[in-house]
């Protein structure tokens, strides 16, 4: 490659020219184009909108001007560039959803927030918004350099005054050569409170602008989550703030909740948000939400999500915060233009440097004010000299033969300069009348008072800074509006359980697997012998096999036949009502093919010193300690090695020094000490506990505890407990002894455990019915004894499960 240099043609490396003309290209996008100034927060076309429009006089007590004329003025006087990118910015300045406070006061269609463009610039009509004004006040002062346009027939401000500080309030967001900006807007009230305490204490640190300058104030609202994104961004000039949705969540008259969002977050297109959330219902990433509706209107935003009966509302809105954009990040890049060098800046060198600013403005304006006052009052010393010598001054006048010889005697007989003489001249006779003289003398004295205050501000730095503080107050005074952004903890601070009342619930699931959540208070204490209330309404084929009682914050360990651990919180549970089927257990655990839960454990801390024994069908045993399995994933984990035939039937929660009984489908019961099993680990099989008779099966197993019963329950309804003194402690690996007469009338044992006479019992059969009995109103007798008729049964009905319901402070008391 070569170049001309005086009439020779050089040859020069092609990568040297790259190199140079791609650095002159970087350096116009960065100082030209993409970047803000840290003075006034704007980019060279809005500066030149702004002005423009100023000059115009499109202020906002004149007419709504056509969009296409201030673009075609913008462009022909400062703006060389395309009639889009210039009518690109005026919408986005016009646009409430963009700017915090808008700097153009729009009239027609300028776009919304499903990202519908805005009509075309000869529809639509603009003036400057009251705000704008501000950020051109007293530019006719010489506050501010001007520089000459693209052709050198005007001038143009090099940057504008910005009586406040619009580059946090506004934000701006660019992309130049190599780097970006994007600066979220503020609240403009918190940023000025910012700046007068910068005024206030020049020492002030981040920290400390932090208490009146909360965080972004994005003008859609929302919810900022955390405060540490804020405190790293305002330290360093980056950082990543998550901003969510504002939900709330109704229930509808027919029991259904649906989920209704009112603010999205900054710069999210409302209608991809809901495209993006069908599409996650079509292709079942999400399940659960029968409807999807846009509300919105004129007085507000309302995007309404209904959903099932059985979902859960708020762990459905989980979901829809990690797959959707009702939770994005906004990633803050403060990078500004510093004396035409880009820097990234904290919130306090934002603040200095717009102080720094301001301070100029206010000594050059001074100046200028000055400089008319003098002026004014040497034209007004010359008039009273005229005034005391109107006589003189008048012959003078009369005698002389042209203007300028009458200008060269004034200035030669009274020490006059030429501009006091050419006032003298100009004088009407009016003046000559005894008000106006006393007029001139008050303005004059006035001068000398403006006068000496002008100087005294020159001459005091603080006390300027005390006028850009008066002026900051009186516009935040005047436009400030209430933050729309909140700020909350951040999300690991928050969780659900803090949005859902700690209380107990009843969780049913059927055999089918469907499971539900129920307040413990839906059931009514009913006689033994009582018929019962429906508990659910399940198909024919299906019937309720596990019932169980919890806390809305307990975590819960699901156990299943095949050995495997899943753990949900209560709260994740949907909660249905009585006669609901539930969900299917499969929409929450990711059972395996075959797999069946069948026992639980409600866990509040996975502590150290806690140990969960477990019992199979064959009779194995095995000990484990609690905190193992803390760590769940949402595949499970394995609770226990199970040989091939066998099945987990039993989990219980003890210290490790507890007695423990087996009983079995037969009738039969072991008890022995649960120090004979050392703890094993996660992934053991464990050892014999109860040696089984042919025919025979382990049908539950408990912690004894002291002065308690042995309470079991049969298939067709009967029911009894018998005192632990009955039961003498063995040897683990025995076939213990009896503790139910089995015949045709009571059927097999099917359940039950270790009670109180002040603990409560719920029974359910497999028709659905359910029965709360106060163990007290069940017969104590002996180990060789049938029991007594706990629950009416029809036909072939049959008991199917049994739940002790405890108090959860109980429980913790003994260990379990």
């Amino acid at each position: 490659m070569a170049e001309v240099r005086d009439g020779k043609i050089v040859p020069i490396k092609i990568e040297q020219e790259m190199k140079r003309s791609y650095l002159s290209y970087a350096m116009s996008v960065i100082v030209g184009r993409a970047l803000p100034d840290v003075r006034d927060g704007l980019k060279p076309v809005h500066r030149r909108i702004l002005y423009g429009m100023y000059e115009s006089g499109t202020t906002p007590d004149k007419p709504y001007k056509k969009s296409a004329r201030i673009v075609g003025d913008v462009m022909g006087r400062y703006h060389p560039h395309g009639d889009a990118a210039i009518y690109d910015s005026i919408v986005r300045m016009a646009q409430d959803f963009s700017y915090r406070i808008p700097l153009v006061d729009g009239h027609g269609n300028f776009g919304s927030v499903d990202g519908d463009p805005p009509a075309a610039m000869r529809y639509t009509e603009i003036r400057l918004s009251p705000l704008a004004v501000e950020m051109l006040t007293d530019i006719e002062k010489k506050t501010v350099d001007f520089v000459p346009n693209f052709d050198g027939s005007l001038e143009e401000p090099v940057v504008l005054p910005s009586r406040f500080p619009n580059l946090l309030v506004n934000g701006a967001a660019g992309i130049a050569v190599g780097m970006a900006t994007n600066i979220p807007p503020h609240n403009l009230g918190e940023v000025i409170d910012g700046a007068v305490m910068l005024i206030d204490d020049p020492e002030a640190d981040t920290e400390a602008l932090m208490k009146v300058v909360k965080g972004p104030d994005f003008p859609t609202g929302g919810i900022i989550l955390g405060r540490d994104g804020i405190r790293e961004a305002y330290l360093t000039g980056r950082g990543s703030i998550k901003v969510r949705a504002k939900t709330g969540i109704e229930t509808l008259s027919n029991g259904k909740s649906q989920i209704v969002v009112t603010e999205l977050p900054y710069q999210v297109n409302k209608a991809r948000l809901i495209e993006r959330i069908a599409e996650l219902v079509r292709n079942k990433e999400i399940e659960g939400i029968t409807d999807l509706r846009d509300e919105s209107d004129r007085s507000g935003m309302r995007i309404v999500i209904e959903l099932k009966r059985d979902t859960n509302p708020n762990v459905l809105l989980n979901q829809l915060y990690k797959h959707t954009q009702l939770q994005d990040t906004f990633g803050v890049i403060m990078l500004v233009l510093v004396d035409n060098e880009p820097r990234v800046l904290g919130l306090r060198d934002l603040l200095r440097y717009y102080l720094e600013h301001q301070k100029e403005i206010i000594t050059r304006r001074t100046r200028f004010d000055l400089e008319k006052a003098e002026a004014r009052a040497h034209i007004v010393e010359g008039l009273r000299i005229a005034l005391d010598h109107i006589d003189a001054v008048i012959q003078v006048i009369r005698s002389s033969r042209t203007v300028e010889i009458a200008r060269e005697r004034l200035m030669a007989n009274f020490g006059l300069s030429e501009r006091q003489a050419q006032a003298i001249l100009d004088m009407r006779l009016q003046s000559l009348t005894g008000l106006q003289r006393e007029k001139l003398e008050e303005e004059y004295a006035e001068l000398q008072k403006t006068i000496a205050y002008y100087r005294e501000l020159l001459a005091d730095p603080a006390k300027i800074m005390g006028v850009v503080k008066e002026e900051l107050l009186a516009i935040k005074e005047k436009y400030a509006d209430p933050r729309r952004t909140e700020i909350a903890a951040s999300e690991e601070d928050i969780s659900i359980e803090d949005l859902i009342a700690d209380e107990d619930i009843v969780v049913t699931i059927t055999h089918s697997g469907y499971i539900k959540r129920l307040p413990v208070s839906t059931y009514k204490s009913q006689r033994r012998g009582g018929k019962g209330i429906t508990a659910i309404n399940t198909k024919e084929e299906d019937f309720v096999e596990h019932l169980f009682i919890t806390s809305t914050h307990d975590h819960v360990l699901f156990f299943t036949n095949q050995g495997r651990v899943y753990q949900l919180r209560g709260f994740d549970i949907p909660e249905a009502s009585r006669q609901a089927r539930g969900i299917a257990v499969v929409n929450l655990i990711p059972l395996n093919p075959g797999e069946k839960i069948n026992t639980y454990i409600p866990v509040q801390d996975f502590r150290e010193d806690l140990f969960l024994l477990m019992c199979t069908r064959n009779g194995v045993v095995k000990k484990t300690a609690l905190s193992q399995y803390a760590n769940n994933r949402r595949s499970g984990l394995i609770g226990i090695t199970l040989d091939e035939g066998d099945e987990l039937i039993g989990v219980r929660r003890t210290d490790g020094e507890r007695e423990i009984v087996i009983f079995t489908r037969h009738g039969q019961a072991l008890c022995f000490s649960e120090t004979e099993i050392r703890p094993m680990g996660r992934i053991a099989r464990g050892v014999k506990g109860i040696n089984l008779r042919p025919g025979d099966q382990v049908v539950g197993m408990d912690v004894i505890r002291e002065n308690a019963e042995l309470l079991v329950i049969t298939e067709h309804g009967y029911g009894k407990r018998t005192p632990f003194g009955q039961y003498r402690i063995q040897a683990r690996g025995g076939i213990g002894i009896k503790t139910l007469n089995r015949t045709a009338k009571t059927g097999d044992v099917i359940g039950g455990g270790v009670v109180y006479p002040e603990h409560e019992l719920m029974l359910i059969n497999a028709s659905g019915l359910v029965i709360r009995v106060n163990v007290s109103d069940i017969s104590s007798m002996g180990r060789n004894t049938q029991g007594v008729k706990l629950m009416q049964l029809e036909g072939d009905d049959r008991i199917v499960a049994v739940a002790r319901v405890v108090s959860r402070q109980e429980e913790g008391e003994d260990g379990e």
